[in-house]
């Protein structure tokens, strides 16, 4: 499953992370690695969601969320 079709509460496990390497590596150094645990905290306009990550909040847009695939 995607991280754009999960629900707001629950938890998820990083599998694979598919975007462009410029942009993965962005997500890597805020600490969002394959394993990683990402708490969906809410849900705004447009498909952005905001998550929190290894104790930070972060709000990604649909683009990189519908990319990052979880469990």
């Amino acid at each position: 499953m995607y991280l754009n079709h999960g629900r707001i509460g629950n938890n998820y496990k990083v599998e694979d992370i598919k975007l462009p390497v410029n942009m993965e590596k962005r997500l890597e150094a805020l600490g969002m690695t394959r394993g990683t645990s990402v708490a969906i905290l809410n849900s705004k306009n447009q498909g952005v969601l905001i998550v929190k990550v290894r104790g930070t909040r972060f709000a990604l847009g649909r683009n990189i969320t519908e990319n990052i695939l979880v469990r």
